[in-house]
């Protein structure tokens, strides 16, 4: 463990209760040993937060170019609404223009995505440059980015439900979104 997932690990936030939360996981199977290593990162969050196996619908899709596709389709054909969708996937760095393009490409159209939808969009695409970059990036523990993105969702979906709370209620913003209150 590096000193910044050390130092990461003692400041982490407690971990808000999310078992509520209906949940998306976009799995590129490109990539497949460090894509399921993000996989476990995301799934071990998920259970940490609490969020029941069967709250989750994950898909998989051949590469990262078709997550942005699948993510569309299955925040369109989720009944009832998912409160969050998981991207997952690794693009390693290569000799041609082809990183770059996906790269940005997904990101952008994921991004729009959330933002049209109202539904957040946890990014956990690597993009790196070397096989070992992915390696570190998919190990165990919170610093793997499948549990970062999974992180990132929980919380996004629980600042967007508090802000649609106090939409209904006229409330003001108590505590830091995400995180539990005390004594609950």
């Amino acid at each position: 463990m590096t000193a910044l997932s050390k130092r990461r690990e003692k400041t982490a936030p407690p971990l808000p209760d999310a078992s509520d939360l209906k949940l998306g996981i976009v799995l590129s199977d490109y990539h497949g040993s460090f894509a399921e290593g993000l996989l476990r990162g995301a799934r071990s969050c998920l259970k940490a937060h609490g969020v029941p196996l069967e709250s989750v619908a994950e898909i998989r899709v051949p590469g990262a170019f078709e997550i942005p596709q699948a993510v569309s389709r299955l925040r369109a054909a989720c009944k009832p609404p998912l409160d969050a969708i998981v991207t997952l996937g690794v693009l390693i760095r290569g000799d041609t223009l082809h990183f770059e393009v996906l790269s940005h490409e997904v990101c952008r159209s994921l991004s729009e995505i959330g933002r049209s939808s109202g539904v957040p969009v946890a990014f956990g695409v690597l993009t790196v440059d070397t096989e070992q970059q992915a390696r570190d990036r998919t190990g165990t523990g919170r610093s793997n980015k499948g549990w970062e993105a999974a992180e990132a969702a929980v919380r996004m979906a629980l600042l967007f439900r508090q802000i649609e709370d106090r939409d209904a209620g006229g409330g003001t913003f108590s505590e830091r979104p995400g995180r539990r209150r005390a004594g609950r």
